[in-house]
């Protein structure tokens, strides 16, 4: 739905509420144009993901793998 902006100001909850049950909104003010849209559907539209650091923390956990290094010497290797 299209609101004007002093419209829209006046029933800014009804705005809101639109929003978040039926899709976004448009609030218009002269020649500019602005959306209204839920948190959720911003996310959705914007592709925006966990970060870098909850994407590694939620991999495998490392506890019990051998780390240590090999101590044995090397192979021989002609050159």
């Amino acid at each position: 739905m299209t609101w004007n902006l002093a419209e829209a100001k006046n029933r800014l909850s009804e705005v809101v509420n639109l929003a978040l049950s039926e899709g976004p909104q448009t609030i218009t003010r002269r020649n500019d144009t602005v959306v209204v849209v839920s948190a959720e559907k911003y996310a959705e539209l914007t592709g925006q993901r966990q970060s870098f650091k909850d994407f590694l923390m939620s991999g495998p956990s490392f506890e019990g793998l051998d780390l240590e290094r090999d101590e044995s010497p090397m192979r021989d290797v002609e050159l």
